[in-house]
């Protein structure tokens, strides 16, 4: 006799979308305390990565077998060598304690996205009528933090913005996130609110995911977001199959790339000049080159480390602690190993993607994800960078076209198969 489906199944799509938005939740300030943040901080990533973990092991006992394959996996491996080269680092690191700390959140980071790939690979080849698509996923996942922004940028402005320029300019952030990390989070919430337009039945919600992302993006007046959220749009817009679709879509965004120029591109009266200077950072990262970098070319001050002190300042330039550039922090902190490795493994990602676009449904789900990150790693923490949720959205892209449940089982697999979609009343299709 069948026996119907628990609700943790049922409500799948559900409780991923609140895992996934309480993983991106944490890597927020909630409050200005350090402690109390790093307590924050600790319980939202780990629970989560546990609450992930626990999933799995729940759908293994409904009966689900675990038959992964791996393919496209160099790009994987090669990021494993860089996790692997960072932990030798810990031996010359300026400060090891802060490297392993490091290092340490990337990984729980990573293995976080590896069990949820899983988990979804599980649901789509078990479940077909509960299959999980990331784009939905990601889409509402971000929108609950967008709407919190909105809303906070009225409520309480004094929390939400952020001063930049003396005070003469606003952006929303405030303490809780980098606003330029805001601008990323929200042009990526943007773009998969258009993806997941293109696929709903009904298009309401999906526009008001859309509508709420891109407020908050030019309420951060992040220019490398605004750039990377035009770039995405043009791309998808291009490569769409509906003719109104990308003849709506084409005018909206000729309609707004005016107001992003002016609230964005040109504010503060920086213009043309800053936006090509990168906001001014060319002259540092000049000296990280030749100040910096050439005191430990091979393998740098350790991982996440660019001095051998907290800051690196140089003779004409301010001191930071972050380079601002995730492809100079992997050679400062990694030096030319780690650089070459890092260099690589984003080649090898790329290749995988190109290698797929075509047949694989997640192509636009890459773009929409891909460039928002990369861009940020230009000015920003990035993906080589110190832990924030850019790298755990480069760790979703590695992993995307690489885990998929083999097709070919033993016969005590078959079996175990045929009882379990028995039980189940599973699809047939899955014979």
């Amino acid at each position: 006799m069948s026996k119907k489906l628990p609700s943790i199944i049922k409500n799948i799509s559900t409780i991923l979308v609140i895992i996934l938005c309480i993983k991106i939740v944490g890597y927020f300030s909630i409050v200005e305390d350090r402690i109390i943040n790093k307590i924050f901080k600790i319980i939202t990533r780990v629970g989560m990565t546990s609450m992930i973990i626990m999933l799995q092991f729940r759908l293994i006992r409904l009966g689900c077998q675990p038959l992964f394959k791996y393919e496209n996996i160099l790009a994987a491996v090669l990021y494993l060598f860089y996790l692997f080269i960072a932990i030798a680092s810990f031996t010359w690191s300026s400060d090891p304690a802060y490297s392993i700390l490091q290092w340490v959140m990337t990984f729980e980071s990573l293995v976080f996205v590896y069990v949820f790939m899983r988990v979804i690979s599980i649901i789509n080849t078990y479940f077909f009528d509960y299959e999980i698509d990331l784009v939905k996923t990601f889409a509402l996942s971000i929108f609950p933090i967008m709407v919190i922004f909105i809303a906070g940028s009225f409520i309480e402005p004094d929390l939400f913005y952020r001063g930049m320029r003396g005070g003469e300019e606003q952006r929303l952030g405030g303490y809780y996130m980098n606003p330029n990390e805001l601008g990323m989070l929200s042009s990526i919430g943007a773009a998969m609110g258009y993806l997941y337009f293109q696929k709903a039945r009904l298009k309401l919600f999906p526009i008001i995911i859309m509508i709420t992302a891109i407020m908050v993006l030019l309420l951060t007046a992040s220019r490398s977001s605004a750039i990377g959220f035009l770039l995405i749009m043009g791309i998808l817009i291009l490569q769409s199959d509906n003719k109104k679709i990308k003849m709506v879509m084409s005018i909206v965004v000729v309609l707004a790339t005016p107001v992003f120029l002016n609230f964005v591109i040109f504010k503060g009266g920086g213009g043309v000049e800053e936006v090509l200077s990168m906001t001014g950072r060319i002259p540092f990262w000049t000296a990280l080159l030749n100040e910096g970098i050439v005191k430990e070319p091979f393998f740098g001050y350790g991982f996440m480390r660019i001095n051998y002190t907290d800051y690196f300042e140089g003779l004409n330039t301010y001191a930071a602690k972050m380079t601002h550039n995730t492809f100079l922090q992997v050679l400062m902190n990694l030096g030319f190993v780690g650089f070459f490795i890092a260099f690589w493994q984003l080649v090898l990602t790329l290749n995988n993607f190109f290698k797929e676009r075509k047949t694989n449904h997640y192509g636009t789900f890459f773009i929409a994800l891909f460039i928002p990150v990369f861009i940020n790693s230009l000015t920003e923490f990035g993906i080589f960078g110190e832990t924030n949720y850019g790298i755990l959205f480069y760790q979703f892209l590695i992993l995307l076209f690489s885990i998929q449940i083999r097709v070919n089982r033993s016969k005590k697999e078959t079996l175990l198969f045929n009882l379990f979609q028995k039980k189940w009343k599973l699809d047939p299709r899955l014979s």
